[in-house]
């Protein structure tokens, strides 16, 4: 039986390398969808191809048509003694792994080392576990703008794929927030004044203020800052990721 893996850039392609190789009919083939193209860390390192398994399908066995009795009587079987079962024990089942949070914190901090190696980055980290509120991880070191990105974008996209590669088993987990030289704090600070000066803004010129996308937790942070000035309201329009926050004067009031 034939087995082979082949990579390509879709899974349709690495099946039509197969089928090339193999010279039979994609129809002949079992395919094994072993990986699908993705695109590499913030898209830094180029995407990994697909990769499938194929395997020629065995032709069905016709089964002999029975033979039809022979005319002469044969001599009955000899009748084997009866033997007892042998009854084996019922499998013992696996006890169910116990919830271990300083192994996800170490698996953190490795998944976060070998993404730094690649990217040729010397990083310190400083985790601080708050238990219920999540575990903190300090980015520092040169050149760490790069973990930013245009307003925090590849930090949010590291801090995702390491809750995702971390906490892949259901039940209990614990959540990371990755933060690069205090840049999260600065950022809420920067947000906190351009939501008030946006307020003065709207109710100067009487009219709506656009700002830009922002993600759904500095969206937060803006609705939060003017929740409770009664002069303005806010609401967010637009679809993700360009979802963005209009700040409007109220109706009535100078």
């Amino acid at each position: 039986m034939a087995v082979i893996e082949k990579t390509g850039k879709t899974v349709e392609e690495a099946i039509a390398a197969a089928v090339a190789e193999l010279g039979v009919a994609e129809d002949k083939l079992e395919i094994e969808i072993l990986e699908t193209p993705t695109k590499r860390l913030f898209g830094l390192f180029g995407e990994t191809p697909a990769k499938i398994r194929a395997t020629v399908k065995e032709p069905p066995v016709v089964a002999e048509p029975a033979r039809a009795k022979e005319a002469v009587q044969e001599e009955p079987p000899e009748i084997e003694p009866a033997i007892e079962p042998i009854l084996e024990p019922s499998p013992v089942e696996e006890p169910a792994e116990v919830f271990d949070r300083e192994k996800i914190i170490d698996a953190a901090e490795d998944f976060l080392r070998e993404v730094f190696a690649a990217m040729n980055l010397q990083v310190t980290m400083k985790i601080e576990d708050a238990a219920e509120e999540g575990c903190f991880i300090e980015l520092s070191g040169k050149g760490l703008g790069i973990l930013i990105g245009r307003r925090g974008q590849a930090l949010d996209s590291l801090q995702y794929l390491l809750n995702l590669a971390v906490n892949r088993k259901a039940g209990e987990k614990v959540h990371f927030t990755l933060d690069v030289e205090d840049y999260r704090r600065r950022r809420e600070q920067a947000l906190i004044k351009l939501a008030k000066g946006v307020a003065e803004r709207a109710l100067k010129t009487r009219r709506d203020v656009k700002l830009e996308p922002m993600n759904r937790h500095e969206r937060k942070i803006i609705h939060t800052v003017l929740q409770d000035n009664d002069r303005v309201e806010t609401h967010s329009a637009g679809e993700e990721p360009y979802r963005y926050i209009v700040v409007s004067p109220k109706r009535g009031r100078r």
